[in-house]
């Protein structure tokens, strides 16, 4: 690993052996956990999208990543129980807001002292680093048992945007998405694959911006990316043309060959998104509305 910074308080210890099946190590697989923005909308109206907070889980070569860790990574961890200990993973964030990291303290494998986590993330807009963000969020009045109480190993390192992780031949790339929000982006190369991760578009972005944007995901297999909407007002279903426009503007400017939308509005309930699907077909042939439990596989 280069070019980030080890939390002061955790020291580096080396990987675990891989504890995927070796039917997943020669594949890029990825699955969409949460797929909601803002607030989990747990209703009728959002059975067949799903009501649960960020969450996607990616299985590349053997390892398993997480991006966010919204309600949906409670889901996930639920599933992880299954399987046979010990269990090691990273955890990339892409910034601190609480539909973001909602889910850690309900993470289930974390409290498993077998298992190990890695854990990434830059600094908050108020200086806090990833570790003490997903601390804070546990301490009471919030949370009734504190951070320390997960018995597995936590690593924890501070991303800078424009940073690199190297995991033996997985290289995870960083950029800032959204300077106000501080949220930066991922982008997964493995072998010819790339996925890239980016979850605050936003409709004021700069000339500037948008350039450092499509510079990054530029010619990506799969760009994984929000409606823009601007939180937390009511959302206005007559103008979701714009709201959209942004994901799907950005995927064919890049040159990236499938697109799925995600972070929907709680708002969005499944019709609205059924239309939405229709709609953004006629644009970008290869774009997709996300929906929980969804699997794509990379390069496939």
């Amino acid at each position: 690993m280069s070019n980030f910074e080890l939390s002061g308080s955790q020291s580096y210890i080396p990987e675990k052996s891989a504890t995927l099946s070796s039917s997943l190590a020669g594949e890029f697989l990825v699955q969409f956990w949460g797929v909601r923005g803002l607030i989990p909308t747990p209703s009728s109206d959002t059975n067949r999208y799903g009501g649960n907070t960020a969450c996607v889980e990616m299985q590349v070569a053997g390892k398993r990543l997480i991006f966010d860790g919204g309600t949906g990574l409670r889901i996930l961890g639920k599933t992880w129980q299954e399987l046979q200990q010990p269990l090691e993973a990273h955890l990339f964030f892409t910034n601190c807001q609480s539909n973001r990291i909602q889910g850690f303290p309900f993470f289930a494998p974390a409290f498993i002292g077998e298992n190990c986590f890695h854990i990434y993330g830059t600094a908050a807009s108020n200086g806090a680093s990833i570790k003490q963000c997903l601390y804070d969020q546990m301490l009471q009045p919030h949370f009734p048992y504190p951070l320390q109480v997960m018995q597995s190993e936590l690593q924890f390192y501070n991303l800078t945007p424009e940073s690199d992780v190297k995991l033996d031949d997985i290289t995870i790339t960083t950029a800032l998405i959204n300077q106000t929000q501080r949220s930066v982006g991922y982008r997964v190369t493995w072998q010819e694959y790339n996925v890239a991760y980016i979850t605050d578009l936003h409709q004021n972005a700069d000339q500037v911006e948008r350039e450092r944007i499509l510079e990054f995901i530029k010619g990506a297999d799969l760009l994984i990316a929000n409606a823009t909407y601007t939180p937390p007002t009511s959302h206005n279903h007559d103008s979701a043309d714009l709201l959209w426009q942004a994901a799907v503007n950005t995927a064919l400017n890049a040159g990236v060959k499938q697109l799925a939308i995600s972070h929907h509005h709680p708002d969005d309930h499944d019709d609205f998104l059924d239309q939405v699907q229709v709609d953004i077909k006629s644009a970008f042939p290869q774009a997709i509305i996300a929906r929980e439990g969804l699997v794509l596989a990379v390069g496939k």
